[in-house]
């Protein structure tokens, strides 16, 4: 089953989601500034209709992977697990320390623009071995082999549409920073998609 995985897209799969994890922990959880996509979405859920994130994240996560997995294979999935994983191991490492930035609850446009770096490099990283850390990365992969629209488009789109029906319930404030900080990591995963150093040895094999 795993004879087809190759050891340096899991590894870059495995960086890819500790960055992601670094990233949100010491960013994204402190200083208030979020990304649209599935989580934002379950917040908006939980706002107007009371359901728990706990379950939203589960079905439309659950969602998301079948569309991929028959969309995109059985390797895809198998990678998104190594990526998942990986994520939710190292969060739980981070967890075990303090936060390294305190001071960016008062920064908003640093946590803005340095939390997009580590979303954009870390899913970028994720997506270039070819599997999704989450839900939201799922869908886009899905829907970039759909319609063949560059990663980064959809991202902004997926997000775009979230971040608007979000500003139901969140200052417009808030929403701007997360804004700015959805543009910023879209476009660095759909650069870093097009990166040739995983998909050449892909194609000779």
């Amino acid at each position: 089953m795993f004879t087809q995985l190759k050891p340096k897209n899991c590894a870059v799969a495995l960086l890819g989601s500790a960055i992601l994890a670094f990233g949100l922990y010491n960013i994204h959880s402190l200083s208030g500034v979020t990304e649209g996509g599935v989580l934002g979405l379950t917040l908006l859920l939980e706002h107007w209709f009371h359901l728990s994130p706990s379950i939203t994240s589960l079905v439309m996560n659950a969602l998301c992977y079948l569309l991929g997995w028959r969309l995109l294979g059985r390797n895809f999935i198998l990678y998104s697990a190594i990526a998942g994983g990986g994520f939710a191991l190292f969060y739980a490492i981070f967890e075990q320390f303090p936060p390294l930035w305190p001071q960016l609850v008062h920064m908003p446009l640093a946590a803005a623009v340095f939390g997009a770096l580590f979303v954009g490099v870390g899913v970028g990283l994720s997506v270039l071995a070819g599997g999704a850390p989450g839900g939201d990365d799922a869908l886009a992969m899905s829907l970039g082999h759909l319609t063949r629209l560059p990663l980064q488009w959809i991202y902004l789109a997926s997000d775009l549409l979230v971040l608007l029906l979000s500003l139901s319930y969140i200052p417009l404030s808030r929403i701007a920073w997360s804004l700015l900080t959805v543009l910023i990591s879209g476009q660095l995963i759909g650069l870093m998609q097009r990166l040739p150093f995983l998909k050449e040895p892909e194609a000779a094999g």
